[in-house]
């Protein structure tokens, strides 16, 4: 063969082999709509991994609260010979409402049901997959909301512990937390955030209350029942004549520090998403503890002559739940003027209205709690602003005013609607509970126990070894 014909048999061999590719690449490029659709997807999917890394790491910081948090903070408040026992109290309520959640709360509380409580379809956590459910939080997994959910349920029984904190068996406290977590906070938590709830502002409840991360469902109930626990019970031994100071403000300082770090997963994690909507939550948390540490200790400095560390750390602690409930509907500055007010309010019904009282809340749950979490719910209709969060819409999908400063004033009721259930619940269910508890295994330890202390008598060690 001619050396110009293999050349040329070479060129034509060439140009047909690139024209085939051509060919080929040109059919394997999608189209410009599946390209669009390729990076929506994602999107999504980066969103939603986004999301539920945020949830995760919020569910650990809530539990952080109940322990080493709060069991630190309780710990250091009460006698030495007691603070095992109020430690294990919190302790108890991680391991028994964990596996309680699963068999039966979780349902209850989520489920779809009445309007006051939820069904038993997801009893065992049947139908508790990892696909979202949209009407909870449409770009995390079931089960994410779930556990995250499992925390709210383990913290607000443990916060009771403190108004029967030195005198209650723990046999009784298990069993009485136990009926508390099934018969008060269920119900509540389905009320205020459930499907088809009677309280629910999101999915069209018929009272919708304003309750961004549980004002109502948490500190309500919690502080309320605690007062009926302090009622019920009587006061300590030698209570108030005997001094019973705390006896470690050191371990107390540092479990509210821990409470305050763990309170961003509580609040600014109820966005159920890592958007803007938990930015100012966090936000809203830090402002708020912040402001009500100031004003509890001023108004203590004013009062007694010298701002105390304790009085600092209950007024931070008063802050961040009063913010709880407005924590995602609120401007900064709202924030700051809730914790002001927080401050002050709780100072004034730990020192004064507890003394005129005169009832024995060994942790002052319910001046903390019960009237912070009051207080927080009633000023969330206030401070409420869609421009923060569009909660409420018209039919044609038109954002409506949210609370006063918006100009809703209709809100107020809804949130004394809220308020109002939470505490009727709240004394109901627990005086109920408490008699019945009473009756089958008895509620107090016996004098010699109480003076001999919890640690001992109820666990067999003590806290602080001297000894050796």
């Amino acid at each position: 063969m001619r050396p110009r014909t293999v050349r040329l048999f070479l060129m034509l061999s060439l140009f047909f082999c690139s024209f085939s590719a051509a060919i080929a690449q040109t059919a394997a490029t999608p189209s410009v709509a599946d390209q669009l659709k390729t990076i929506q997807n994602q999107v999504v999917a980066a969103q939603s991994s986004a999301d539920n890394a945020w949830m995760l790491v919020s569910t650990a910081l809530v539990l952080l609260m109940t322990g080493p948090g709060l069991a630190l903070f309780y710990g250091g408040l009460v006698r030495k010979k007691n603070i095992l026992a109020t430690m294990m109290q919190s302790f108890a309520m991680m391991a028994i409402i964990t596996v309680l959640w699963a068999l039966l709360t979780y349902s209850l509380a989520f489920g779809s049901g009445s309007a006051f409580i939820g069904g038993l379809h997801n009893l065992f956590l049947h139908g508790v997959g990892l696909a979202p459910d949209p009407a909870y939080a449409a770009t995390i997994p079931l089960q994410t909301f779930m556990v995250y959910q499992l925390m709210f349920a383990i913290i607000t029984p443990a916060l009771i512990t403190g108004a029967f904190a030195e005198r209650m068996k723990f046999s009784a406290m298990a069993l009485f937390l136990t009926l508390w977590a099934i018969f008060v906070y269920s119900p509540m938590a389905h009320m205020v955030w459930g499907k088809g709830g009677l309280l629910n502002a999101s999915l069209g409840g018929r009272f919708p209350c304003l309750d961004f991360a549980g004002g109502t469902v948490v500190h309500v109930t919690s502080g309320v029942s605690a007062l009926v626990c302090a009622l019920y019970l009587g006061k300590r031994v030698g209570y108030p004549r005997e001094a019973m100071p705390p006896h470690s403000v050191v371990l107390s300082v540092i479990g509210a520090c821990m409470l305050w770090v763990g309170w961003f997963g509580f609040n600014a994690g109820s966005a159920l998403s890592s958007g803007t909507l938990a930015t100012s939550a966090f936000v809203n948390t830090h402002f708020a503890a912040a402001a009500a540490a100031i004003s509890w200790a001023a108004a203590e400095w004013i009062r007694a002559g010298k701002p105390s560390a304790l009085g600092a750390i209950s007024g931070s602690v008063a802050g961040l739940v009063a913010i709880t409930p407005a924590a995602g509907f609120v401007q900064p500055m709202s924030a700051i003027i809730i914790g002001l007010i927080a401050g002050i309010f709780c100072y004034f019904m730990v020192v004064k209205v507890k003394s005129w009282f005169g009832y024995d809340d060994s942790l002052d749950a319910f001046g903390v709690h019960g009237a912070g979490g009051t207080l927080g719910a009633i000023l969330t209709g206030v401070f409420a602003t869609s421009a923060i969060n569009p909660i409420f819409k018209n039919a044609a999908g038109a954002t409506l005013p949210s609370g006063v400063v918006d100009g809703n004033w209709h809100q107020l009721l809804n949130q004394f609607v809220g308020v109002a259930i939470a505490w009727g619940i709240s004394i109901v269910g627990t005086l109920i509970l408490l008699k019945i508890v009473d009756m089958v295994v008895g509620l107090r330890v016996t004098t010699e126990q109480e003076i001999e202390g919890l640690d001992v008598t109820q666990h067999g060690e003590e806290g602080y070894d001297f000894a050796s």
